[in-house]
């Protein structure tokens, strides 16, 4: 792949977050063959398994947008693809792109990249000015309710949302494209005929729904040149395992995230 050193300018860069998505639930869609589009990228081993700075939605994405994406599981200091440029840091290497600049966003603005924006989750609701912080790091933000954890369809609607900015950037102009897919957060019952309640089956229908969605998302960059993508989950979610469900705390079911990098090209 293009070392990240070099991505600037070069090739658009996406970051994909699946919202709530657990790594046994997304390693088990790929290997039973529910996710082929992603299995079209995904290494022969499928997803990383990775540890998530943040239980919720809101500080996983501000530990992301900081540069701080999911740890590799295991001892050792583990080199960081993207940094902002801070005293004290101990995980940059020859390989990290740094930025000098307050958030992963500015830093790609500040190099060149149009900077967009689809939200899922409430978190990315600008109608609170809670919802309002994390869209706006961004120059392109879209949020509405057929965007949300709510409708069925939000896959589709979110892939709509992001093709069509992409076709509004000229390509000559690099992206830096963020999508929090919120298909995969609760209430994923909702892919699920005759569910009435949330499981590791449900969100892995939730999953197949959104993995139907995406082929259009991934031509579409393909089409401006190609782009590099990082595709994890921003945190885990339990089902009533150990008497806890939902998420926002330390459970492994929830630290635990599935991870991958890799490059779509034309």
């Amino acid at each position: 792949m293009t070392p990240w050193r070099e991505v600037v300018g070069r090739l658009d860069v996406a970051l994909l977050t699946f919202d709530a998505l657990r790594y046994d639930v997304a390693q088990a869609a790929l290997t039973t063959g529910r996710t082929p589009s992603l299995a079209r990228y995904l290494p022969p081993e499928g997803w990383e398994a990775r540890d998530t700075p943040g239980t919720f939605t809101l500080p996983a994405h501000q530990a992301f947008f900081a540069g701080f994406l999911p740890t590799p599981q295991g001892p050792g200091r583990h080199r960081r693809s993207l940094a902002l440029r801070f005293q004290g840091s101990g995980t940059i290497g020859n390989e990290t792109l740094v930025f000098a600049a307050p958030s992963i966003v500015a830093g790609f603005a500040e190099a060149g990249h149009h900077t967009i924006c689809i939200g899922g989750t409430g978190f990315f609701n600008p109608r609170t000015p809670l919802g309002s912080l994390l869209p706006s790091l961004f120059a392109e933000a879209h949020f509405d309710r057929t965007l949300g954890v709510a409708n069925p369809r939000s896959p589709w609607h979110q892939v709509d949302r992001a093709c069509a900015a992409l076709a509004a950037c000229p390509t000559a102009r690099r992206v830096f494209l963020f999508v929090n897919f919120a298909a995969t957060h609760p209430p994923t019952r909702i892919f699920a005929r005759g569910a009435t309640a949330e499981t590791p089956e449900t969100q892995a229908a939730a999953l197949a729904a959104l993995d139907r969605a995406l082929p259009r998302l991934f031509e579409a960059l393909a089409a401006r040149g190609g782009a590099r993508v990082i595709a994890c989950a921003d945190h885990g979610t339990c089902f009533g395992e150990d008497g806890r469900v939902g998420h926002r705390f330390a459970h492994p079911l929830v630290t635990t995230v599935p991870y991958a990098e890799f490059e779509v090209l034309p």
